[in-house]
Formats: C-alpha cells, structure tokens, sequence
C-alpha cells in the first residue's frame, strides 16, 4: 500500500517539461506506450552459478596473477612498440573468494584501456627490475580461456573479467556505485561488479607486488549475451563496441569507421564483437538502422522507434546515465556504449543500448558537448542533439519524454532510495568500510580515500559524502528547477 501511494504521488508531480506540453499520446493521436508504473529495484539476472563465484558483493575476491620473467619483459617491450596494444600474454591465475579457492593455469591477460591506459612499470625502454621495481597502476583484462578451450579454464563458468584500478577517483566508488544504480533501477543491461585485491608476482620476484583494490568488471561479449538471452530476447546477434569518439549513430556514409574486432591491434569507431552473421550482414543492419533513424520524422519514426526499441528500458538507462553526471558518453561525446541487435537483417529486431564506462562520474565533470556542469546542467538537453541524434529524436515525442521526465524524478525521490542523498551516502559509506584498510599498496599510488572528483576536472568543488557542495543534493535541486519549468 504505502509503494502504492509513492507511486500515486509521482503521477501527480509530473509535469509539463521543455517548451510543449506533455500529453498522454504521440504525434497525431498515436496511443501512448503507457505509464510504466512500476519501479523494478533489484531485478533478477539470470546468471547462474557466475552470481555465486563471481558476482557476491558481500565477498572481496584476492586475485593473483603470476608471470614469467620472460613474459612479464615481453609485455613491456609490446607496449614500447604500441602502446594500444591488444596482444595478450600468459600468466597463472589463483581466484580466492573466501570460501573457495580456483587455480588457473596458462590464462591469458592483456592491457586495457583508452587515455588511461599505462605501463605496469617503469618508464619506457626498461624491463623488469628484480626485487626493485617501480609498479604502476593498470587496466588489464583477463581471459582463462584464451589459451585453453576447457572447462577447467573458468570460474563458475565465467571465462573473462576486467580489473580496473581507480583512476581519477580517490574515492574508490564512483563507476561502483553508477553500475549499482542501473541495477536497482531495473537496467539489466548494466554490466555485474565487484571489489577484489589484486596481486602480480613476477617470476624470481621474492614476493608478489600488491596493487590493491580493483574493480572486478563483467565483459561485454557473447556470454554477458548469453546469460541475458531471455531479456534480450536472444544472445546470438550482432554486439558492437562503440568507445571512440566518433559512434554518432549519424554519419553512416564512412566504411572506414566500420571493422570486425579480430584480436588486432587496429581501431574502430564501430567494431563488431561477434560473429554470428557475416560482418557484411551486420554492418548493412547497422547502417540501415541509422539510415531510417535520420530519415523518418512524425508518425512513422515514433511508431518504427517504439518496434525496434525497448523504449521504456532505454529512457530508464538515459534517466540514470544522465542523473549520475555521465557527461563523456553518446549524447555528448559519441563514445562509450555497445549496441547489440538481437536478431540479424534490417526488420524484426530489437536494438539495445548496453552503458559502459562510468568512472568519471559524480562530480568528475569537464566541458563536453554542450554542458559543462554535469550537476547542474539541464537534463532535458543533455548533449548535442543535432550531432548525435537518438536520444533528442525520441524525446521529441510527448509520450516518450513524459516517461524520461517520471524516470528522472523516481530517482531523486527520497522514498525511492535510489539517488537520494540519505541513501545513497549511506550505501557509499558501507563499500568504503569494506575496502578502507586495504587501498595501500605497492605502487605508492592512490594510496588513501578522501572525498574529491578528479584533479583535472573543472568543478573541483563537489563532494560525495560533505554537505557543501554535495553533489546528490545539487543534483536534486537543479532538477527541481529544470522539471517544473512551464
């Protein structure tokens, strides 16, 4: 009864958003996709024993990764050459979750990384320093099964998971605390994470070099497909990366934006991550997606957008990568997201947009697109609509941005407990706690917790757990202001 009047009060408080009104239906009497009035906190994924080993939030996993010498100096000469290198290396792999402990040999790992990608240690031109040496903080990637195709080469049956080090927020939480935020508010398509401790001991080393706490990150390939066949309502069709500059969902005259990923070291702005049709195929159903995006208007692209799209799962997504400070995403920047097709050829398929990438967030805000205050900026014209046009071309419609107006007022409503200041502090202070005595490591890098954005941020005064300045809190006035406007 009492979630029933929450939502009773919700319907109330919706309003008229923008320059027009928002009426119950689309463009020229089309019915409306309806009100959505359901908050689905918490939705189960169907993941299986992967929930058990991997995914527990209640654990805190010690990972150690070791490598040969010779292995170890052929990373470090591979990145000298390219620094973006895709190669991957072996190593063995030991997975202790508290209660059970996984050995696995010959895995595979890689660099990961964009701008934040770096050298493990030392500078350029050196190889390992024995019992000396200079360890950095690094993305990496690692693979169990790269080497060996068996059973034995998973981990609950999970074969991939990404370990990334905090950069740029000394506050351990940021893309945490995004990604829990999806989930509680029904995003299914938001990746599993957890904390973990990470170990690498080089071969001869006396002892393993401790990196600290990492962030445990499920893959986006074809089993996070997989295990969310049901909801996609099938794993087995195209799934593209789009994490440079440039994934306009516009501009769909270039071929060289277009590639296969193939384990090379070539770059894509559209890069296919699966083969289950042929890479012709795919991009044809990728170029006339955008094609009729671009090209239909009124009636008939509401009612084509409302077939191809889980439109009410995509303004939820929007509602919360908007509400987190997202500023370095589609809207504004053209990177950053997967799209997956859930059946090849251009009718009859559903598209998905997958977020990805959530750790300059919170008040980590930079002059993107057109905003540059990511608590402040007006959620309604959140990027360059014109450049990057899907998310304005659905918000055009009066039926689909009232839903995206709800979903931004359901997450800053105190009763929700979704982004409000009590709850969500709260929640960031129990992580903390958890990870607190174990930030110190070897590196000498990132070697506390303190409540800043990053450095080179250009709102340097937000706070996460403070009073002044705090960003839940200027979040939810400076919606109280653009949601009411006439």
């Amino acid at each position: 009864m009492k979630n029933l009047l929450r939502l009773l009060c919700f319907a109330v408080v919706v309003s008229a958003v923008a320059c027009e009104p928002i009426t119950s239906e689309g463009p020229q009497g089309t019915p409306s996709i309806g009100d959505d009035n359901t908050i689905p906190q918490n939705p189960t994924t169907p993941l299986g024993e992967s929930v058990k080993h991997l995914w527990n939030k209640e654990t805190l996993p010690e990972i150690t990764l070791r490598v040969t010498l010779s292995e170890w100096n052929r990373m470090l000469t591979t990145y000298d050459a390219n620094s973006n290198t895709k190669a991957y290396f072996k190593g063995d792999v030991t997975f202790d979750n508290g209660t059970e402990v996984y050995e696995i040999k010959e895995a595979g790992w890689r660099l990961r990384g964009a701008t934040s990608r770096r050298r493990p240690e030392g500078g350029g031109g050196e190889l390992h320093r024995q019992n000396n040496a200079d360890w950095h903080h690094f993305h990496t990637q690692i693979n169990l099964r790269k080497f060996h195709k068996d059973d034995q080469h998973t981990i609950g049956g999970v074969r991939k998971m990404y370990l990334k080090w905090h950069k740029d927020d000394p506050m351990y939480v940021r893309e945490m605390y995004c990604y829990d935020l999806f989930r509680r508010y029904g995003v299914w398509t938001a990746v599993n994470d957890i904390y973990c401790r990470l170990w690498i001991h080089v071969e001869g080393d006396k002892q393993p070099a401790y990196y600290g706490v990492y962030e445990m990150l499920e893959t986006i390939d074809d089993e996070f497909l997989k295990v969310r066949s049901e909801l996609f309502g099938g794993h087995k069709g195209n799934l593209w990366k789009c994490g440079e500059t440039g994934a306009d969902l516009k501009n769909y005259h270039e071929d060289w934006k277009f590639g296969l990923d193939q384990d090379t070291d070539e770059e894509w702005i559209y890069e296919l991550k699966t083969d289950n049709y042929s890479f012709t195929d795919a991009k044809a159903q990728l170029v006339d997606f955008m094609r009729k995006l671009n090209t239909k208007s009124g009636k008939d692209l509401h009612d084509w957008l409302g077939e191809v799209m889980d439109i009410p799962l995509f303004l939820r997504t929007y509602a919360v990568n908007v509400t987190v400070g997202m500023w370095d995403d589609y809207w504004n920047h053209s990177k950053n997201f997967y799209l997956y097709f859930n059946k090849g050829g251009t009718e009859g398929y559903k598209f998905f947009l997958i977020p990805y990438d959530y750790d300059n967030t919170l008040g980590t805000t930079n002059v993107e697109g057109v905003q540059d205050d990511a608590g402040r900026h007006d959620p309604l014209n959140w990027g360059k609509s014109k450049e990057n046009p899907l998310v304005a071309k659905i918000l055009q419609f009066n039926d689909y941005k009232k839903l995206y107006v709800k979903y931004l007022k359901e997450l800053i409503e105190p009763a929700n407990e979704l982004f409000d200041h009590a709850s969500s502090t709260a929640r960031i202070r129990q992580w903390q706690s958890k990870i607190r005595d174990y930030v110190r490591n070897d590196t000498g890098e990132d070697m506390e917790i303190y409540d800043k954005p990053a450095s080179w941020g250009n709102h340097s005064e937000y706070r996460l757990l403070e009073d002044n300045n705090n960003f839940f809190k200027v979040k939810a006035e400076s919606y109280a202001t653009w949601l009411q406007q006439p």
